[in-house]
């Protein structure tokens, strides 16, 4: 890789980053806020007709939370990855990554054949 590709790929990775932490920072904002209104009112979700769907609420909001920040965990492992000089490489069989599936997921550390092979 070409001091360029190299610069354009720390580019792609940095603008990828921060779209993750924004979506993290807007998530958490919004989990906090589903578990302060719900801590303003005294919530059993078995028998509050509207605690079933704030119960699902917070649970999908925290899957979406917990996803971003696995995301955000993967870009950076990605960047560290194109420090020491190994990004686009697969980190099973250690053939090249294809580019298209780089401009799609940045921050994959698998070619395809590895990804499908153990179920990703």
């Amino acid at each position: 890789m070409t001091g360029a590709d190299v610069a354009a790929v720390r580019g792609r990775l940095e603008v990828a980053r921060g779209e993750v932490r924004g979506r993290v920072e807007a998530l958490g904002r919004e989990y906090e806020g589903i578990v302060a209104a719900n801590e303003l009112v005294a919530v059993d979700d078995e028998h509050d007709p509207e605690g079933a769907s704030t119960a699902f609420e917070r649970a999908h909001v925290g899957a979406l939370l917990e996803q971003a920040r696995e995301q955000e965990a993967a870009l950076e492992r990605a960047a560290e990855r194109l420090e020491r000089g190994e990004y686009g490489r697969c980190e099973v069989c250690g053939e090249a990554i294809a580019a298209e599936r780089l401009d799609v997921l940045p921050a994959a550390a698998t070619c395809v054949r590895c990804a499908a092979a153990r179920g990703r």
